[in-house]
């Protein structure tokens, strides 16, 4: 007999085998039922009702077993979502077969990379919502992508992505609820448009979520597909997040929206405010074209801007002081405006260079992190 602490709940089992296709043929009333795969080919599971009844632990386990040794891809998946409690996303991407493998595997690339994209969204939904994120958050954005577990697939049509919902996992249901709710978001803002013209339930959308990143995703899947479609699915053994129906409607895009899209991505883009910012960060590259004068200062950013790196422009006194800091090993405080046209990476307006006193620890781990000075060459 399986352990107690690996049986499932029959409940749970049952609703993921519904999910994923598989259907009831009978069975003892209120004791058990018989289930078949989607394509009525293979071994069916005798699944009890409840855990109540005295052989329903070793049923269960005769089940996961008849999973395990499945070489339909629908019990792949319900055993992701036993083992690893999770919301699920579907997409679903309207392609003719491919042919030839090089056409089946960029297909299949197209898919994933713009699923990635997608769900990336969410994570930067998720900690701050903006009509361009640029390199804001970015980095914190795509570790919690690495918490996902991506189903088998056997073409390059369909893609499941399971979102585990652990209290402690990276990407979890807030990034899922947000990119439910901007998916949303977005096909209302495009049906508006399209039917007024007027593009202001774009800017509205912000909130819900929408942003330049989660246009270019979606025209990323949509172009050169007939339409998309994108599904959540809730892990039955947690239910809906607190404002959430339990089943979801589907999202879809078809290639008439491309233009809406598009140009929705590029306001968000044109219209994305510089911010002004006072941050710290370490010097990493220092270059300027001549002995003397203004030059470049390059920083890794440690506290009061969202990003990782940035570089500026600044004058003598600035690039002077800059780079005494760089040989002791002192991070600099400098003030300017994150500009949104090179993704909040380029820092405008700099100045108001000081250098920020540290304990001789800090000093001597931030010294064996420096890079040596750059040129032009290599940096510019």
């Amino acid at each position: 007999m399986r352990p107690q602490a690996d049986t499932p709940d029959p409940a749970v089992l049952g609703a993921l085998l519904t999910r994923h296709g598989w259907r009831r043929r009978g069975g003892a009333t209120g004791r058990y039922g018989r289930w078949t795969p989607p394509d009525a080919a293979g071994t069916s599971l005798l699944v009890p009702e409840s855990a109540a009844f005295p052989d329903s632990a070793d049923l269960l386990a005769e089940a996961l077993t008849a999973l395990e040794r499945s070489a339909a891809p629908s019990a792949r998946h319900v055993l992701i979502a036993l083992r690893t409690p999770s919301d699920e996303i579907h997409w679903h991407r309207r392609i003719p077969e491919p042919g030839p493998p090089a056409a089946v595997w960029a297909a299949q690339e197209r898919l994933r990379s713009g699923a990635r994209a997608l769900l990336l969204t969410g994570a930067l939904a998720a900690r701050a919502t903006a009509g361009y994120h640029g390199a804001r958050h970015r980095r914190p954005a795509e570790a919690a992508l690495a918490g996902l577990l991506v189903g088998p697939q056997p073409g390059a049509r369909d893609l499941t992505v399971f979102a585990p919902v652990g209290p402690d996992d990276p990407y979890g249901r807030p990034a899922v609820g947000a990119l439910l709710r901007a998916l949303h978001a977005a096909r209302d803002a495009t049906d508006h448009e399209r039917a007024t013209g007027r593009p202001e339930a774009f800017a509205a959308a912000v909130e819900a979520g929408v942003c330049r990143e989660l246009t270019e995703a979606l025209v990323a899947l949509v172009g050169g597909s007939e339409g998309i479609r994108v599904h959540v699915e809730w892990a039955p053994a947690a239910g809906p997040p607190p404002g959430f129906g339990a089943r979801p409607e589907p999202v879809e895009f078809s290639p008439g929206d491309l233009p809406v899209l598009r140009e929705a991505g590029a306001r968000y883009l044109r219209d994305e405010p510089p911010l002004p910012v006072r941050l710290t960060g370490t010097v990493v590259h220092l270059w300027r074209d001549a002995p003397g004068g203004s030059g470049t200062v390059q920083l890794k950013v440690v506290d009061g801007a969202d990003v990782t790196e940035v570089r500026a422009e600044v004058d003598e006194d600035d690039y002077r002081i800059a780079c005494h800091a760089h040989l002791m090993g002192l991070p600099v405080r400098i003030g300017g405006r994150l500009e949104s046209r090179g993704g909040f990476r380029r820092l405008t307006g700099a100045g108001g260079v000081l250098p920020v006193r540290v304990d001789e620890s800090e000093r001597e781990r931030l010294l064996k992190s420096l890079d040596v000075f750059g040129d032009r060459d290599d940096h510019g």
